[in-house]
């Protein structure tokens, strides 16, 4: 009876998933009829307009990859070194414990709470405005959960063996987790970093909050700069009730998805790369 229970879930959630990608493929397939007829390379290098001929995602494309960099310069070396210390050095106490549950926690949290925490404590506690650092110390909140939570398994999966033996040579502690542990868990680390980041760039729920601009005429010069981004200008042009506005959100929607999914591509290639090189 176990046994038919078993198989039954698996049927299930086979089913499940087929129509998942089923649903996945009529989407995608309806933006591609809407919006591959306009894709070109006017439609990249044009700022937003009020005419839709003329309209394009330059400020909103320069704004995705401003964002992504501050992102990533802020969020990266904080979620890796947190992982480190808290698999590497912190003790398993009570105070750990309750740590790595809220980090868990916090990975689960609606991205637009951390846009109403970006609101208070970056655009009017810090005095930032409706800058890109503000954003992307915002995106950073948002992803430094899963960023520490990816990197303590890769951290977590490197045998024990290596550490014993980097130490039975007379390594110290921060010798054996960078000659060692580190590159061994390289490949894991960069993947979850790269994962992360792809969902930051998708979000748009914490930027609207923060006060992300909808229409720039330009492109971002400094960290200080207003900006908008290709979820934020996906969003206007939905939200605009003349159908040629629609097939460009559905234009910019395959550009973000493109980027997502190159995005997604160097995390595999990463990580294959990345692997030939690791023996355990």
């Amino acid at each position: 009876m176990r046994y038919i229970k078993g198989e039954a879930f698996k049927y299930l959630c086979m089913a499940a998933t087929v129509i998942a990608l089923m649903l996945l493929a009529l989407l995608m397939w309806d933006a591609w009829d809407k919006g591959a007829g306009w894709l070109s390379l006017k439609f990249l290098n044009s700022f937003p307009s009020r005419f839709p001929e003329q309209a394009g995602i330059k400020s909103a494309l320069w704004g995705s990859i401003w964002l992504m960099i501050l992102t990533a310069i802020i969020s990266i070396p904080l979620g890796v070194g947190a992982a480190i210390y808290l698999e590497e050095y912190a003790r398993r106490t009570w105070l750990t414990r309750i740590i790595e549950i809220n980090i868990s926690n916090l990975a689960g949290v609606p991205s637009i709470v951390y846009g109403i925490l970006g609101l208070a404590l970056f655009v009017r506690g810090l005095m930032l405005g409706r800058s890109l650092l503000a954003g992307a110390l915002t995106m950073a909140l948002l992803i430094l959960p899963i960023i520490i939570i990816s990197s303590q398994e890769a951290i977590r999966a490197v045998p024990k063996s290596i550490r014993e033996a980097s130490y039975a040579l007379g390594s110290t502690k921060w010798q054996t987790v960078r000659h060692h542990v580190l590159p061994a868990a390289l490949p894991g680390i960069l993947t979850g970093n790269i994962l992360s980041l792809s969902r930051a760039m998708g979000e748009a729920a914490p930027l609207i909050m923060i006060g992300a601009l909808t229409f720039i005429a330009f492109t971002p010069a400094g960290p200080f700069d207003p900006f908008t981004a290709l979820p934020i200008q996906i969003f206007n042009w939905a939200s605009r009730p003349k159908a040629e506005f629609q097939f460009l959100a559905a234009a910019g929607i395959l550009v973000l998805l493109a980027l997502l999914l190159a995005m997604n591509a160097a995390a595999i290639i990463i990580r294959n790369k990345y692997q030939r090189y690791i023996k355990w």
